[in-house]
């Protein structure tokens, strides 16, 4: 009790109520306070989960591309299955399951 004593009465006193004022604007009243700091922290590691994600799937992808590239017959496969590409006069069925998405063998 002292040491409070001292500091907000003694000769310090404008330094520890000016520290404190400061303390409490950046951490309260700011725009960039706690809790804003907070959301933007979860963003960021939500955004870098996402990137994990996304460079997964362009892994995948390029090995499916590098397959295709090179075979004409996976490339008519690939087109069709994938992109519901169709010859002239040709008919084209999709199997859905009950949440109606295709069903991919």
């Amino acid at each position: 009790m002292d040491l409070l004593k001292r500091l907000f009465w003694g000769k310090y006193r404008f330094y520890a109520i000016s520290t404190g004022a400061m303390l409490v604007w950046m951490f309260f009243l700011d725009t960039n306070d706690l809790t804003v700091q907070y959301r933007l922290w979860n963003e960021l590691s939500n955004m870098k989960s996402e990137k994990a994600f996304y460079q997964q799937k362009i892994k995948e992808l390029e090995k499916e591309r590098r397959m295709v590239v090179g075979n004409p017959a996976l490339l008519e496969k690939y087109a069709r299955e994938k992109y519901l590409m169709k010859k002239p006069k040709e008919d084209i069925f999709v199997i859905v399951d009950e949440n109606n998405q295709p069903i991919e063998h």
